[in-house]
Order: C-alpha cells, then structure tokens, then sequence
C-alpha cells in the first residue's frame, strides 16, 4: 500500500516525517537503509499530434530503488511497461514522439524500516529543491496475494498512521485473487504523484 500522510498542523514536513519514523521505532521496526522513487513526465511531441490527429497522452517513466535493475513506464489508466534500465537512453532516441517535462520530475526519499515481516517506506516527496508531501509505503513481505493480507496490513498501519491510514487501492480492486506485483506499487506512486502534483498547481484562468 502507496499512501499520502498529510502534513500535521503546525508541522513541517520534515518534523511529520520524524513524528512518523519515531512511532515506528517505538514499536520496534528497525533501519534498513533508504529508498527512492524518482518519476518524470513526458507529453506527445506536438508534431506527432498535429499530423496524426491524436490527444495527448502522458507517460511517467519510473525507477524504484527496490529495483535497481529495472525501468518502469506508465500510461495513466493504461498499461505498465517493466523494462531494463537503459531504456532512459530510448526515451532520448524516441524524442520526436514523446518530449521529457522537465520541470515535472518529482521523486519520494527517505528511510526503509523493517518490522518483523512488515517493510515500511517513509518518504519526503520532492519537485525540484521544495518538499511537497510525504509518502508511506507498507508491505507485507510473507504474502504476493494482495486481498489475504489487506485486514492484517490495514491493522498494521493503524499503529502508526492513526486515521490517515488509506483505505483500500484502487488497484487491489482489479486484482481480486491475482499475484501482486512491483507494477502495482508503481502504479500506486504514480497515481500519489499525480495528487500532489495537482494539489501544487495553481488555477489559472484558461488554463486547465
């Protein structure tokens, strides 16, 4: 499970990172190292769009420390492609259909906790030099079947999330009985990063 912890008030990010990290290290979870998660955004190159008459689309191309061997890229509401690491250098050789946004790279680092069979994640999500959110991910390492774990895990983050525990994910919903995978945790961070990144954005007239 990917979720957002809203910032406690009165609290920066970094002192709720640390109210966090401090709860689960009164219950005993220990350090295990860091993690990142790094996202960024490309758009359809306007001339692929004029001459084929398509939309649009946005694809986030993905690296998640967990996988160091492995890129992930994602269509919103689309398919997920696992490929190996380089294929960063077919993104630069595929620029005149999809253009790298650079502004928009975002990315979720911080500290891994494991505790007993559970792995904890918590991260300070990142565009550019600011923090604009923090990231939990929790998982429970014994089970690949998200449902039969979905009660124990719920339990599990009540400990020390309180009521921001998240509710169920969208994509345990069209998993039912199927093995999880590293794919749905990107979705997760994927679908996370995009709320934040909207939650950043300022209306503009005319502008959607």
């Amino acid at each position: 499970s990917v979720a957002q912890v809203p910032v406690a008030e009165g609290k920066s990010v970094q002192q709720t990172v640390e109210m966090l990290t401090r709860k689960l290290e009164v219950l005993g979870a220990e350090k295990q190292g860091t993690f990142c998660v790094d996202c960024e955004t490309y758009h359809t190159a306007a001339s692929t769009i004029s001459s084929q008459g398509q939309t649009g689309k946005l694809m986030y191309v993905m690296h998640n420390s967990e996988y160091p061997l492995s890129c992930f890229a994602l269509f919103e509401n689309g398919p997920c492609l696992i490929a190996d690491a380089n294929f960063d250098i077919l993104m630069v050789k595929l620029k005149g259909f999809f253009q790298n946004a650079k502004a928009n790279k975002i990315e979720s680092r911080g500290t891994r906790y494991q505790y007993c069979d559970f792995l904890v994640k918590v991260g300070t999500v990142t565009m550019g030099p600011s923090a604009r959110g923090i990231s939990v991910e929790v998982e429970y390492c014994p089970c690949v079947i998200a449902n039969d774990c979905w009660n124990l895990l719920m339990e599990f983050m009540q400990s020390f999330m309180g009521n921001h525990t998240p509710g169920i994910p969208s994509v345990f919903g069209t998993k039912h009985d199927s093995i999880y995978s590293p794919a749905d945790t990107m979705v997760q961070y994927m679908e996370l990063f995009n709320k934040i990144r909207k939650q950043q954005q300022v209306p503009v007239a005319g502008i959607r």
